[in-house]
């Protein structure tokens, strides 16, 4: 069964599809995500529920420090589904937030975000200390928080040294706040140690190079206002520079069951 908005997501396309059949219509949405608002989105539907997925993308992202040219840069990529992506240039604070309203999303329904990326060779500063991930919906019933590695999982014989900034950036006040600097440092590993296994795994559907890793999951209970705004999050600010990190966006969809 075809979502009852369609008509209004179908008007939001940044080029119209043709079609012939509601089956038609149904069969390619589930196969080629359809770019909508501005090329900032992407929606498409499960094939086995036909439930709505979306995905935003990094433009739609708030990124810290992304309009600073020496930390991140805007770059094209042939496999995104986005005219362009997020290239991480170098930072220690890491920190990257987005939402989305639950009542864009199919109602009664469990869903899972996930953080799309992919490492560049020169990747660095990923394997000693887990990202925190975060998700939350406005009416407070579902609220994660849980750590992930996200560094590519390659057991290298000399682990680089950990590089840190020898001050805490002024940026941090921004917030009104600054976490103890480093934060909570623990064990750094010696170059003779290997990091921790990597929570990234291949992209679901796809083998383009992409990886992804899961934020959380969550119920739309189907109210007025769905539950209000869904909230994702994704932070490390430990003091190690990091660098080499490409960011498509984050992908929304249907979970097969519910979290354990």
């Amino acid at each position: 069964m075809l979502p009852p908005d369609l008509p209004a997501l179908l008007s939001r396309a940044v080029s119209p599809i043709s079609f012939s059949s509601k089956k038609e219509l149904f069969f390619l949405l589930c196969s080629s995500p359809l770019i909508i608002d501005s090329g900032k989105r992407s929606f498409s539907l499960d094939r086995g529920s036909g439930k709505k997925c979306f995905m935003i993308s990094a433009k739609e992202l708030s990124i810290m420090l992304s309009e600073d040219e020496s930390c991140w840069r805007w770059i094209s990529l042939p496999n995104s589904r986005f005219s362009e992506v997020a290239d991480l240039l170098s930072v220690w604070w890491l920190e990257i937030r987005a939402a989305i309203k639950a009542t864009e999303l199919s109602p009664h329904t469990w869903y899972a975000a996930y953080f799309v990326l992919k490492h560049k060779e020169y990747s660095s500063g990923f394997n000693l200390y887990p990202v925190e991930l975060a998700l939350s919906t406005g009416d407070g019933t579902y609220v994660s928080k849980r750590e992930a590695f996200i560094h590519p999982d390659k057991r290298r014989k000399n682990t680089p040294q950990p590089s840190y900034a020898h001050t805490p950036p002024p940026y941090g006040h921004i917030f009104g706040w600054l976490p103890d600097w480093p934060r909570g440092r623990r064990h750094l590993m010696t170059s003779s140690e290997q990091p921790p296994p990597s929570n990234l795994r291949p992209r679901e559907g796809g083998d383009d190079g992409w990886m992804e890793v899961e934020i959380g999951a969550f119920y739309t209970n189907g109210g007025e206002d769905g539950g209000g705004e869904v909230e994702f999050s994704l932070l490390e600010v430990n003091g190690v520079v990091k660098k080499g990190l490409v960011l498509d966006g984050i992908e929304i969809r249907p979970k097969a069951e519910p979290p354990s």
